[in-house]
C-alpha cells in the first residue's frame, strides 16, 4: 500500500477505534482520543509498514486495553 492510500484510510481506523473507546470505558471522544493518541499501539499504528492498521477494530481495542492494563503490548501472530 503507497503512502498516500494508507494515509487516506487512517482517519477511518483512528475514528473507529476512538469510537469503541468512548463506548467500552464510557468517557469523552477528546479523552478516548487523547488516551488513543499517548498509546504505545498508537505509535506503532502509525507506521504503515507494521501493518497493524489490518487488524479489526475489537483487535485494536483489545491490544489497546492490554497496553493500558500491563503497559506492554503482546502483538498477535497473524
Amino acid at each position: 500500500m503507497g503512502q498516500e492510500q494508507f494515509a487516506a484510510i487512517m482517519p477511518y481506523i483512528s475514528a473507529d477505534l476512538v469510537g469503541m473507546i468512548v463506548k467500552k470505558k464510557n468517557i469523552s471522544e477528546p479523552e478516548a482520543i487523547t488516551k488513543l493518541y499517548n498509546s504505545k499501539l498508537y505509535a506503532v499504528l502509525e507506521q504503515e509498514d507494521t501493518k497493524v492498521w489490518q487488524y479489526s477494530t475489537d483487535m485494536l481495542y483489545s491490544l489497546f486495553e492490554q497496553e493500558e492494563r500491563t503497559g506492554k503490548i503482546e502483538f498477535p501472530d497473524v
